[in-house]
């Protein structure tokens, strides 16, 4: 992880979604901690519910890339997805991809497409069930939080489904 221990805090990520959600009035949290590598240590970190994290996934889908945003708490169904978006071949991002596709580390990836990150934007269903979004904000130390409303209309996904499934609902 000498990548991750070397990014820097305000990247240009975070303060595109700093600009971003000013841009379109939205109230936001912003908390400032020690790096946190899976969605159990960015939960502490911020003082949230597992399930209130948005876990961001960078995925090849058929040849192109795209985001799938799902609770924490959750884990992806590939075979939803693949129904959904109608193809055979789907897999996660390699460490080496995100870093080439969007200057991020594993951990970072915010829950934002188009015009955070030059991806689609796929959001699971499961997410509108609570009443806020937490997220890394294009960086290991750096998270915000917002209402789940305000999200889901700034960041408008190109579409809401069913793609995750229970991982214990911690």
């Amino acid at each position: 992880m000498n990548a991750a221990a070397s990014f820097e805090p305000a990247t240009p990520t975070l303060e595109r979604i700093r600009g971003f959600l000013a841009e379109n009035n939205i109230d936001f949290r912003e908390v400032r901690h020690g790096p946190t590598y899976t969605s159990e240590e960015a939960a502490r970190a911020r003082g949230e519910e597992l399930r209130m994290g948005g876990k961001a996934l960078l995925m090849k889908v058929g040849s192109d890339f795209s985001v799938f945003v799902l609770p924490g708490n959750r884990r992806v169904d590939s075979a939803a997805i693949r129904d959904k978006l109608r193809t055979r071949k789907m897999r996660f991002a390699t460490a080496d991809e995100l870093m080439s596709l969007t200057g991020l580390v594993p951990g970072s990836v915010p829950p934002f497409g188009q015009p955070i990150l030059p991806f689609p934007l796929y959001v699971d269903a499961a997410i509108q069930d609570n009443p806020r979004i937490a997220f890394n904000a294009g960086s290991l130390t750096n998270s915000m939080t917002l209402r789940i409303d305000d999200y889901l209309r700034v960041a408008a996904p190109g579409a809401v489904f069913s793609f995750s499934q229970s991982n214990d609902d911690k």
